[in-house]
């Protein structure tokens, strides 16, 4: 599904502020720091907490191999004035249907900044500009309005409640569905230089968002 120029590790998406880049190995301990906080992992299907340290390490080789192969396109989220300090992670994971699914998380010292929204616009230009398809599906707790915020500036329409199963946390909890189409992308194009401009916050965000299923079923909190 992904394209031959998403499948080297040089790849990197470029925002006003931000890099997305393939992640490292060298971003294991703050993987580990941040994704394992229960405040990230709690809103996720299967970010465990805490985070055991003998499997950050093949959850990277992991993504590294599925984004080589084409089979998802997952990139950590860095400053873009320091690009080897990892902040976060975002990934586009391929579904049955042919619609890409999208999750997010971002460590909690870095809420609040608009960085999810940032990314998640950079995120989706890039996928409506590079594959042939005709929309973008991802999901959020309902217990996490912020995330419900995120998708909702960058254009995705709510599609109804749902109780899914989050392993990690132990059972079915309610999610809400969110589905961006491409003919909604395309009018909204103009949102900026980079296909997006970044909407004004409202209030502080409490960003989360799960990309550690397997093949990556976020379930953004």
């Amino acid at each position: 599904m992904f394209p031959e120029l998403t499948r080297d590790d040089v790849f990197r998406l470029e925002t006003r502020r931000l890099w997305l880049r393939w992640p490292r190995m060298a971003d294991a301990s703050a993987i580990l720091r941040q994704a394992g906080e229960k405040a990230v992992a709690e809103m996720t299907a299967s970010i465990p907490h805490p985070y055991p340290v003998d499997a950050v390490e093949p959850f990277i080789f992991a993504m590294r191999k599925g984004n080589a192969l084409g089979e998802h396109l997952v990139l950590g989220i860095t400053p873009r004035s320091k690009p080897n300090e990892l902040i976060g992670m975002i990934g586009a994971h391929r579904q049955a249907t042919g619609v890409p699914f999208i999750g997010y998380w971002l460590g909690t010292p870095h809420w609040g900044k608009g960085y999810a929204t940032e990314a998640v616009q950079s995120l989706i230009d890039t996928l409506f500009s590079l594959v042939e398809m005709p929309a973008i599906e991802a999901d959020t707790r309902v217990i996490n309005p912020a995330s419900r915020r995120v998708l909702e500036k960058s254009g995705f329409r709510a599609e109804g409640s749902f109780l899914k199963s989050l392993p990690a946390r132990g059972g079915l909890f309610p999610c809400e569905q969110f589905r961006l189409d491409r003919s909604t992308w395309s009018a909204l194009k103009s949102w900026g230089a980079s296909g997006w401009a970044h909407a004004p916050e409202m209030a502080p965000e409490i960003e989360a968002a799960d990309l550690m299923d397997t093949p990556g079923e976020p379930c953004p909190a």
